[in-house]
């Protein structure tokens, strides 16, 4: 029996205003609608959905996943000929549906090839049977820049050179999919992929939540589960290898390790010791047995691949050589991106396999060989020539590649006389038609062109394809404009099927056994970056609690010659602290240090604590351009000591109390003892202007404290009793000292067993010291020495555990 809801549906979805006037691109296939401009069976119910909420609160749901991005900090870092800039992550918002019975038959084709280049890579860096039987030219495999002599003939200790890989698809104009790229070096997408699928059902939760989708969690928990398995009972740990912050999808590397709890780490942060791969930590140099690589092979290792890269780590070559540590994927695996090595894996697989490409690729000619020279140059209207080494996609190399059709007649000739000289540096393929898909642009849909890459795991149980993926959607009719680097979009995919499908999430059943385990060690970088993250913010709290002070004193009085003011202008100057300016520059530098020292951990910060320091860091700048001196400054100023205490409150309350807290606790107090130590010696000298220990009290936040304390206005003694020399004052520097020790005696040690560190040393000592002191002697020239010398022990500190 038909239903009659269902229909009607459907009609709608035939007729609506979102359908109204999208036109697919004459002889282009497109993902939504067929010929007549129906929708495809897979999108019906979805289309008929989007029709009953409306353009307008489509809009309104499409806004809402953007501030989600903006919010958790998605960004992606593109490149311009000035600087570097990270850009608001692009998602274009209307998902990309594929049937699972047709995401079945390209899993299949996927599985097959991912195969065949493992085949492929384990024969170019073995036994070269593949060269000797003349599959493959011995000059194209020796000339590409990814085939990496240093390790050929090196086994990988996981026993695959291949262990995640990702594959660039596109649908033709007669509804077959094409292989456009491979991508083994180290595939980027997956994170963006997750993040992709928490915005989309931000906004569709409920067209989500009615349809049969594939989660995307059990992927991820089977890779890794797949990583930790690879270390196996060896001593050693799994880490993410990644360029640093400055890479372009550095958010992904983050996200990732944080969503698998996996350590992420840079080239400085690794060495290698007796021929194994080691990670400096706060515990010493401890190994590292399964590196998964999210930076191209040859920047791996300065002393044996590229000597200019200052991201690698010298040695990890010979590490790897060792069998020491499992590389994913393996060094050189980058060799079968390249361009021109489509052209021979149709016959690479009929001879190693027996098996025609269930997924063929792109149609492909290596002009290093007479006969397909002479293809290319006789079909060069329909060709898109480029360079053979090249990993870029034909489309997205517009700078290097072009379409034979469109060249002029010196340009042609050009090209020509190029091909007849030396043949083997290009290639030429078959220029792309992608098919479309659906984007909402101004509350209506538009076909634009798309392309679909897939993500494959290796298990213990073979290759696990990703159930959907990461569609890259253009911004115009251009295929060019595709790429991330030129302002393409990226949607979700939804793998849609006929019947409810499984729940998968990271989390282990029920039923299933458990043991917590102790947090892994703490690399040495991030507990100085926490460290520093720490100091930063108490260092901006102190200086926000300053200018409080001097704006609210100037608004009441209007004179800035007022002897306390020019004396607080005089302490500030040189810290940097222009208070002309009522959020002077050094404070705003100061939050940017805190924002960047977090970045430089972002894989152990929570979603909420990153957004608590990007909101305050953009609170500052809006001030900077609107805040007048005075009351105004006064006001701005209470505003951001409540977002500094919002963002020390948060990681205060949520962080697990391993090592890193412990550092980042200790920058704090090490900071706040430096900064009350400094502003006590200079507000509480006997010639100090009137007024000065009132300011102190309320820089020092124990106004009120004082009056219980003492029951009697501020005089000198009171104040640094309070302020110094109360164990009871969370605003004191022997409070301060207190927790330090407290937190230095719980520190790894790095002394002789049965020792005190030199950090804990140096503390036990300036605890002491000024635990037996009172005010009398707490002279301005004590109190500065005892900020010098609490300065100090940051440096024996950096010594231990940062060197």
């Amino acid at each position: 029996m038909v239903d009659g809801n269902q229909t009607r549906q459907r009609a709608k979805a035939r007729s609506g205003i979102l359908l109204d006037g999208y036109r697919p691109v004459a002889g282009v296939a497109d993902e939504m609608v067929d010929e007549a401009g129906n929708p495809r069976p897979v999108w019906r119910d979805f289309i008929a959905a989007l029709e009953d909420l409306g353009p307008e609160q489509l809009a309104q749901r499409f806004a809402r996943a953007d501030r989600y991005l903006r919010d958790a900090g998605v960004y992606y870092r593109f490149y311009d000929k000035v600087a570097t800039k990270e850009r608001e992550w692009p998602l274009a918002h209307i998902p990309l549906l594929i049937g699972e019975d047709e995401w079945a038959g390209i899993s299949a084709g996927l599985i097959q090839r991912a195969d065949l280049l493992e085949a492929i890579v384990a024969d170019i860096y073995g036994d070269n049977r593949l060269v000797a039987q003349g599959l493959l030219p011995p000059g194209l495999v020796a000339s590409t820049p990814e085939y990496l002599r240093p390790v050929a003939g090196v086994k990988p200790a996981g026993g695959h050179f291949l262990h995640i890989c990702a594959f660039e698809l596109g649908r033709g104009p007669g509804g077959q999919w094409w292989v456009l790229g491979d991508r083994t070096q180290a595939p980027s997408g997956a994170g963006f992929a997750l993040e992709n699928r928490v915005a989309t059902t931000r906004a569709l939760s409920d067209i989500y939540g009615d349809m049969h989708v594939h989660r995307l969690a059990g992927f991820f928990r089977r890779f890794r589960d797949a990583l930790i398995g690879m270390v196996g009972d060896r001593d050693g740990r799994a880490a993410i290898l990644t360029p640093g912050p400055l890479n372009e999808t550095y958010f992904e590397h983050a996200y990732i390790a944080r969503y698998l709890g996996i350590m992420l780490l840079e080239g400085e942060d690794l060495t290698v010791s007796g021929g194994r791969l080691m990670v400096r930590t706060v515990s010493g140099l401890k190994p590292v047995g399964v590196l998964w690589r999210r930076l191209d092979a040859a920047f791996a290792d300065p002393l044996e691949l590229n000597p200019d890269s200052r991201i690698g780590t010298p040695g990890l070559t010979e590490a790897v050589r060792n069998g020491s540590v499992a590389m994913v994927n393996a060094l050189g695996s980058g060799i079968v991106e390249t361009r021109a090595l489509l052209a021979f894996l149709p016959g690479i697989s009929q001879a190693l396999r027996g098996e025609n490409l269930l997924l063929p690729n792109i149609a492909t000619w290596w002009c290093g060989q007479d006969g397909e020279r002479r293809h290319v140059v006789e079909n060069l209207d329909r060709m898109m020539v480029g360079p053979a080494l090249s990993a870029r996609l034909a489309f997205e190399d517009d700078d290097a590649t072009m379409l034979g059709a469109a060249l002029g007649p010196e340009a042609r000739q050009q090209l020509l006389a190029k091909l007849a000289a030396n043949g083997g540096d290009f290639v030429g393929q078959e220029a792309v038609t992608l098919s479309t898909t659906p984007v909402f642009i101004d509350g209506r849909l538009e076909p634009r062109p798309a392309t679909l890459r897939v993500h494959l795991a290796r298990t213990a149980d073979g290759w696990v394809v990703m159930p959907g993926g990461f569609a890259r959607v253009g911004d115009t009719l251009d295929a060019k404009a595709i790429a991330m680097q030129r302002g393409g979009q990226a949607a979700d995919v939804w793998v849609v099927s006929s019947r409810p499908v499984e729940r998968d999430t990271l989390l282990p059943a029920e039923r299933d056994g458990f043991v917590r385990s102790v947090p892994g060690s703490l690399p040495s970088r991030a507990a100085e970056n926490l460290t520093w993250l720490g100091r930063y913010i108490e260092r901006s709290e102190d200086m926000v609690r300053v200018l409080r002070a001097y704006h609210v004193r100037l608004a009441e009085t209007s004179d800035p010659a007022l002897p306390l003011l020019a004396d607080i202008r005089d302490y500030l100057e040189p810290f940097g602290i222009d208070v002309e300016a009522a959020v002077p520059a050094g404070l705003i530098a100061n939050i940017d240090s805190a924002v960047y020292s977090a970045g430089q951990v972002r894989d152990r910060f929570s979603p909420d604590g990153w957004l608590a320091l990007r909101d305050l860091s953009k609170t500052v700048h809006q001030f900077a351009a609107t805040v007048a001196p005075g009351d105004d400054a006064t006001r701005a100023m209470t505003v951001l000591l409540r977002k500094l205490a919002g963002f020390s409150g948060l990681l205060h309350e949520n962080m697990y109390r391993f090592t890193g807290w412990r550092f980042l606790e200790i920058g704090r107090r090490l900071e706040r003892a430096i900064q009350i130590a400094r502003t006590l010696a200079r507000l509480t000298p006997d010639d100090a202007p009137d007024g000065s220990l009132d300011m102190m009290l309320e820089i020092g936040d124990s106004v009120m404290t004082h009056r219980r304390q003492y029951n009697a206005r501020s005089v000198r003694r009171t104040v640094v009793d309070l302020l110094a020399l109360d164990p009871l004052n969370p605003r004191s520097v022997l409070f301060q000292l207190e927790r330090l020790k407290a937190e230095i005696d719980l520190l790894p040690g790095r002394g002789v067993p049965g020792h005190l560190s030199p950090a804990a040393k140096e503390i036990l000592r300036l605890h002491t010291t000024l635990a037996i002191r009172d005010p009398a002697e707490m002279t301005p020239d004590a109190l500065d020495t005892l900020a010098w010398d609490i300065g100090g022990l940051y440096e024996t500190l950096a010594k231990t555990y940062f060197g």
